[in-house]
């Protein structure tokens, strides 16, 4: 089908005024289409819309890869349409542990894509790097407020994940007390910077 044809398939069958220049604009990826074209354009071309996207980002991707309606979603987890699409137009989820818990598995997100598409990234990385140059503990329930992971599961790998650091620390300080290596820091450095990823291994859910 050429943009002209995919324009009018839009027009007729849903009612969009799209032009071809548009539909030319979206193959090349120039602008997205909205959630409603993008489902209309995958009517005209007779396919799911997951199809149509690459690997899903955003809250907004995985719900319209799952071909779910914002209203449907919202009630399901168990909050007010307006609510919820507030939080998929600016990215930053703000459920309770119950509603992540349910958005999670109705979206069949893993962790890592929860926290992605939820823009929670930056507050799991400061306090990952929180637990395991302090007190590991203190940090297992705000982790249970952020993740939809069991607080056992979580408890698991914190502890691993600071025996890690406390280990490398160890070794820098040997270094350093038998004048060895200068950059021997970098070490610590080194862990605090792979933290994430060394989280998403521990916890076996990529």
């Amino acid at each position: 089908m050429a943009p002209g044809h995919v324009a009018y398939g839009l027009r007729a069958q849903y009612g969009l005024l799209v032009t071809p220049e548009t539909v030319m604009a979206w193959e090349r990826g120039e602008i997205p289409p909205t959630s409603t074209e993008l489902t209309a354009l995958a009517g005209v071309l007779w396919c799911a819309p997951g199809e149509l996207l690459a690997e899903p980002v955003t809250l907004r991707e995985h719900r319209v890869a799952r071909g779910v309606a914002p209203e449907e979603l919202a009630r399901r987890v168990g909050m007010e349409p307006a609510a919820y699409l507030k939080m998929e137009d600016s990215g930053r989820w703000k459920g309770n542990e119950r509603q992540s818990a349910t958005l999670t598995a109705l979206l069949g997100l893993t962790l890592a894509q929860f926290v992605t598409a939820t823009g929670k990234q930056e507050e799991l990385a400061e306090l990952l790097r929180n637990a395991v140059t302090t007190r590991w503990q203190a940090y297992v329930k705000p982790l249970t407020k952020l993740l939809p992971v069991a607080k056992s599961e979580l408890e698991r790998v914190l502890e691993q994940l600071h025996g890690d650091y406390q280990s490398r620390m160890l070794a820098t300080l040997s270094w350093g007390s038998s004048g060895g290596r200068p950059d021997s820091g970098d070490a610590g450095r080194e862990f605090l910077a792979e933290i994430v990823d060394r989280f998403w291994e521990l916890a076996q859910v990529r």
